[in-house]
């Protein structure tokens, strides 16, 4: 599988927001779907959020309100952010971006390898 390259994430209080991007290279792959999963200790991988190609998102309930997903297309590279504010304990997890798309060769799936966001006191 391919590796999206993520940037972001951190420690931060409760309140506080941080920024988390991703970015999928290649020309002859057009990337349908873009998003972030996260998975905290002990728990299962909880889908955060998505955006399509046509600009469609989706949230899951708990972050509606506070968290923004967007997607940038470029020449040969489709970027997304996930702009997080007010940020509670509960957020705290590693966060994956992922795309779905296609290539001439098939159906496509890649994953970043992960970015740790923790928010604490």
């Amino acid at each position: 599988q391919e590796q999206l390259m993520e940037s972001g994430g951190g420690s931060v209080q409760p309140g506080g927001s941080l920024r988390l991007s991703c970015a999928a290279h290649g020309s002859m792959v057009r990337i349908y779907v873009m998003g972030w999963y996260r998975q905290a200790p002990g728990k299962q991988r909880e889908l955060v959020a998505f955006i399509t190609s046509g600009g469609t998102t989706n949230y899951t309930d708990s972050v509606k309100g506070r968290f923004t997903v967007a997607r940038d297309n470029a020449e040969n590279t489709v970027t997304v952010s996930l702009e997080m504010n007010i940020l509670k304990f509960e957020d705290t997890a590693v966060y994956h971006c992922f795309a779905h798309g296609v290539a001439p060769w098939g159906v496509v799936d890649y994953w970043g390898q992960g970015t740790q966001v923790t928010v604490s006191s």
